[in-house]
């Protein structure tokens, strides 16, 4: 009895934050099915920090503890073939005391080829092609998500892999019609940090199409109510061009009326118009998904943060320090919305 009432009752904490990690940012966009071990490496080792003791002043000595790895699997070429544990190590369940996280990750060089080549998010499952490019999205696209998974789990992240499509998440002319939470409410409950991403699902109109991480992020937060969504990029945040303009600048602030109408808050030498790139083989709408779908979180009163991923700025924005006024010596975009801006 007095074992359970020491351990940390985490359905007594609020949803902190919802991740998303861009498929730009954790993969190499431009070879198929590569992953930048390096940037992902980073952002796992910023979320442990982030998470751990909830963000507050004592997380930096926290981190520095040793890093109980959930990973127990072989890898691929490794040549141990026993698996290395201590129990005794896993006795202070002060170690695990995380505040809520959900991360949700894109694809990047994961799915998307396969799906722009085999035309899935246009739907159509009666065609072999279309069926066949379903199956290797999936196959691509949960690869990935393992690979996440476990690169969460050598950070002594208890993360737990979940699948849309799996889990019976659909769509209806590509809006989400169908998607039990259920599953996702009762990890978090139980000190899990679940891992969802971009999924192939099955259309009531078109038969199938793509669900992108984006779309899955603003549905978790209209129902789970985090305290902050952060977006992780491979850019600085949202410019007002093209950030391969030399003249692009970067928009520090976008608000959202109470109609999920957004807004620039003006700079200097700035467009007034927002002009925005897609890769030819992002099937999701990459940069314009992701403004649209953070605009809809900002207008139910939730912060959205647009930073570059392993990087000062993004370790801040996950450890919840933009909130409020913007620090002048950070990098990103803050989404918010009008009413939350009127307070500050």
């Amino acid at each position: 009895m007095e074992e359970n009432q020491s351990r940390t009752n985490y359905s007594d904490k609020p949803l902190r934050c919802i991740v998303k990690l861009g498929g730009a940012a954790i993969t190499c966009k431009n070879e198929l099915e590569k992953i930048n071990q390096e940037n992902l490496g980073i952002v796992s080792k910023q979320l442990r920090q982030a998470m751990m003791m909830g963000g507050s002043s004592n997380s930096t000595s926290a981190s520095v503890k040793k890093v109980l790895g959930l990973d127990w699997s072989k890898r691929a070429g490794g040549g141990d073939s026993q698996i290395s544990i201590n129990p005794d190590e896993f006795g202070d369940q002060s170690e695990l005391d995380l505040s809520k996280f959900i991360i949700v990750h894109g694809a990047g060089s994961f799915g998307h080829f396969q799906a722009s080549r085999s035309g899935v998010h246009k739907g159509g499952l009666h065609h072999p092609l279309v069926k066949a490019g379903f199956v290797a999205t999936r196959i691509s696209v949960t690869s990935l998500n393992l690979e996440i998974v476990r690169a969460l789990a050598r950070e002594g992240i208890p993360s737990v892999g979940m699948s849309p499509f799996a889990a019976g998440w659909s769509t209806c002319e590509r809006n989400i019609s169908a998607a039990d939470t259920s599953q996702v409410a009762k990890s978090i409950d139980s000190g899990f940090v679940p891992v969802l991403h971009g999924d192939a699902v099955y259309d009531d109109s078109q038969d199938c199409t793509i669900l992108s991480g984006d779309v899955i992020i603003r549905h978790l937060a209209e129902v789970l109510k985090p305290g902050y969504v952060v977006f992780l990029t491979d850019v600085l945040g949202v410019y007002d061009r093209p950030p391969t303009d030399s003249n692009a600048v970067l928009l520090r602030e976008i608000a959202v009326d109470e109609d999920g109408n957004w807004s620039i808050v003006a700079v200097e030498n700035m467009n007034k118009q927002v002009e925005i790139t897609v890769a030819a083989h992002d099937t999701t709408g990459g940069m314009i998904t992701k403004i649209t779908e953070a605009a809809l979180i900002a207008k139910f009163g939730i912060d959205v943060y647009i930073v570059k991923a392993a990087t000062d700025h993004s370790f801040r924005a996950l450890n919840g320090e933009i909130r409020g006024d913007i620090p002048d010596d950070w990098l990103g975009t803050v989404i918010r919305s009008q009413r939350a801006r009127a307070v500050l």
